[in-house]
């Protein structure tokens, strides 16, 4: 699912997940998986009608912890002595209801409470947000409308619906708020001061396409998962990032993009974007070369092995000389003496540090959800990192990015 959470995001956090009855209820297993995996410490509350869609037994398997689902049952009293719905209002840093249905939003708009989930949350005065579904006549009914303003106005978050196909097969305004979206508002919910806030990010993801003729181009592995890794860290660290990208990956939320295929469109949009920057980050796998004229037409294989020449592609980061406060990083896929061919290219380009990783292994690298990679810095430290997840090692070059830009004195932006 959400290769764009970073665990910077919700590590140690703790989140209570409220489960209401619709179809939607599936995906609220889902959020738990993820932020269980980004280090958040998860519980689940869920109306009757809920286990009927899921079972309790699948959300306690998903968080490790018992489910809160029967206000009258064994779980009612603690061995304190006190009520189950009182002692878990007051557990939680934010309270994240997915899919908050119409029945819960108009409970929750009167103040009624008759179930294990509407009595913890009016109990509680943790952060609410709220990821509603259900079909569009329902959201769109009036009585719907004033709930939902009724509770914005007490400073209830909401996130979603989206507009797309709903479960009974209409088209509609209604359907749940991509995972993405959600936990992005779900991090704004529970606050929190972030490592990179005031902080301009440009990173390049993905192999630029070099085209021979309208159906064939030179390229490369690389997938871009790296770079949009990298892209969603920054963002979810607080920084404002640009990502410049040939692939064809869902956009990072809060990420504001730019599509390219050639060296020289990317060269272009880096220049552009960087104006300002604080950091770059190019993690795209950039040609060396581009066919010296591009055939309007498909050419024939005779004519292919007789005209193909090429040319040499400008060199994006080494063109950028010092450009300012920018702290350069640099990427060095290799499949021998990779440390040697990253230290040159280190310092022939003028970067701050270089990411080299060995892709001679297939398993690993381009195409792979994993990375292994050390971070050269400039001024001759070296961190070395095992087989990871790509979010996992994005968080570590930008741990040194930043290390750079502090270091250097160019991070007075930096919270």
């Amino acid at each position: 699912m959400n290769g764009h959470l970073a665990r910077r995001a919700f590590s140690g956090r703790r989140v209570l997940v409220g489960v209401c009855g619709g179809v939607a209820a599936y995906k609220a297993a889902e959020a738990v998986s993820a932020l269980v995996q980004a280090g958040a410490d998860v519980r689940v509350a869920m109306t009757p009608e809920a286990t009927r869609f899921i079972t309790p037994l699948t959300m306690e398997a998903l968080s490790a912890q018992p489910v809160a689902s029967d206000l009258f049952g064994g779980q009612r009293v603690q061995a304190d002595g006190g009520e189950a719905h009182i002692a878990l209002s007051d557990w939680p840093e934010a309270i994240l209801v997915m899919p908050a249905t119409a029945n819960f939003i108009a409970k929750l708009a009167h103040g009624l409470a008759d179930e294990m989930l509407s009595t913890t949350v009016l109990a509680s005065s943790a952060p609410l947000l709220l990821a509603p579904a259900m079909h569009s006549r329902m959201w769109e009914q009036p009585a719907t409308v004033d709930n939902v303003e009724t509770v914005r106005g007490r400073g209830v978050a909401m996130v979603g619906p989206v507009s797309g196909r709903l479960a009974s097969g209409d088209e509609g305004i209604g359907r749940l708020a991509d995972l993405d979206e959600i936990l992005r508002a779900l991090r704004g919910v529970l606050g929190g001061e972030r490592d990179m806030s005031g902080l301009a990010v440009v990173v390049s993801a993905g192999g630029t396409r070099e085209p021979i003729d309208p159906v064939r181009y030179i390229g490369n592995r690389s997938s871009g998962m790296m770079g949009h890794a990298l892209a969603a860290a920054a963002e979810a660290r607080g920084a404002r990032v640009t990502l410049v990208t040939t692939s064809a990956m869902p956009v990072p939320a809060g990420v504001e993009a730019t599509r390219v295929d050639t060296a020289a469109e990317m060269a272009a949009a880096i220049g552009e974007h960087v104006q300002g920057a604080d950091i770059l980050v190019m993690a795209a796998a950039v040609a060396d070369f581009r066919p010296r004229r591009r055939a309007d037409r498909k050419l024939k294989k005779a004519e292919m092995s007789e005209s193909l020449e090429l040319e040499r592609n400008d060199d994006i980061l080494g063109s950028l000389g010092g450009a300012g406060r920018l702290v350069k990083v640099g990427f060095a896929a290799e499949t021998h003496d990779v440390l040697d061919h990253a230290q040159e290219k280190l310092m022939a380009k003028g970067l701050d540090l270089i990411v080299a990783n060995d892709v001679s292994d297939p398993s690993i690298g381009m195409g792979s959800a994993d990375n292994a990679v050390s971070i050269i810095g400039r001024d001759g430290s070296r961190e070395d990192l095992g087989r990871a997840p790509k979010m996992e090692i994005a968080d570590h070059v930008l741990d040194a990015a930043l290390g750079v830009l502090r270091a250097s004195g160019r991070g007075e932006r930096v919270s």
